[in-house]
């Protein structure tokens, strides 16, 4: 299958820069994915379309303003680190901007030498491992001076950190947010819960598996970086319990998605659990784990569209994506919303 089997056009004006005010005001586009059918709605109104005994699952990673710019400790120059996932204590792999300019051994340092990080290898395709040096504690001297990674399509600035968070971000670990759930507020997820639906938490720490371009013509051969997930015992319960009863589990987002399929494909059944996953989901993969997924709209190309594409057909996807660009939809990480059902 070619990776061009998945572009479309997209009028730039319908990238959303920002957040909305509210954050459950965006729209949603409603896909039978049996039919075909398309509904227009506001999120807010996602209830109505959930059902009593659904399990919703949602992806509690938080964002780290993981993105740091420095100097080079010899030549003062300008280098930008993104921090993807730790390695170790203190270890963390990285895409390096510019990389040629860093060889192992390099000494980088951020906002007058509060933190350093040292270059102990360098890999393919930008990545590097850092070892971070600093006094005190690391999450705060990176909030003080890291800045959200905010991907390259948003060019306006982000007034308020906690807009690029779920309300419910709690594990600290991820380079993006999963943005499907942005869409929720509080009080819109105590709706859910009195409709009589299950919310559990799983854990996906976004990094460059979700985001990274597909740089080949053949999907098949695109490799997919790993990135670490973790399930509980109450929620493995939960979930199994559902699929005993045939109710349904929503994932929301891709994240979630990727997490419940994997655990489901190394054990046929949902287990506690923690590991780092690679999975490429595209057409011709067999659900195993989801049977509805509420996402946002995704880039061209993408294996994230793909992934949505597999979970309805390439064709329906499309139509829709047609359909939402024709209906002034905003599109991407600040972007409007999608449930698949």
């Amino acid at each position: 299958m070619k990776t061009d089997d998945f572009n479309y056009d997209l009028p730039e004006e319908l990238i959303a820069q920002t957040p909305l005010e509210k954050r459950d005001s965006s729209r949603l586009l409603v896909l039978n994915r049996n039919t075909g059918e398309i509904l227009h709605s506001q999120f807010e109104n996602i209830v109505d379309y959930l059902q009593k005994g659904d399990v919703l699952v949602i992806n509690n990673t938080k964002v780290l303003p993981a993105r740091l710019l420095g100097v080079k400790e010899e030549t003062k120059a300008h280098i930008e680190l993104l921090m993807l996932k730790e390695t170790k204590k203190d270890t963390w792999e990285c895409l390096m901007k510019p990389a040629k300019r860093i060889q192992v051994g390099t000494i980088l340092t951020f906002a007058d030498g509060r933190l350093k990080a040292k270059c102990i290898e360098k890999k393919e395709e930008g990545l590097g491992i850092f070892v971070f040096l600093y006094e005190g504690i690391f999450l705060e001297v990176l909030e003080s001076l890291g800045e959200m990674p905010l991907p390259p399509y948003i060019h306006e600035q982000l007034k308020d950190k906690n807009r690029y968070q779920t309300v419910y971000a709690k594990e600290v670990g991820s380079a993006a947010a999963p943005t499907a759930g942005l869409h929720f507020t509080d009080e819109l997820l105590e709706k859910v819960k009195e409709k009589g639906i299950e919310i559990v938490e799983i854990t996906l720490h976004v990094g460059l598996g979700t985001f990274r371009p597909v740089q080949v013509d053949t999907i098949e051969n695109h490799k997919m970086h790993s990135e670490f997930y973790s399930m509980c015992e109450s929620v493995a319960l939960t979930l199994n319990q559902a699929k005993k009863e045939g109710r349904r589990i929503i994932a929301v987002g891709t994240t979630s998605t990727r997490t419940l399929e994997t655990i489901m494909n190394l054990y046929g059944e949902f287990r506690p659990c923690s590991g780092f996953t690679d999975i490429f989901i595209y057409p011709g993969y067999t659900f195993k784990a989801i049977d509805g997924l509420i996402t946002n709209f995704h880039l061209p190309k993408s294996t994230l569209l793909m992934l949505v594409s597999s979970f309805s057909s390439r064709e329906m996807i499309l139509k829709a994506y047609q359909e939402a660009v024709k209906e002034n939809y905003r599109f991407f990480s600040f972007g409007d919303s999608m449930f698949i059902r």
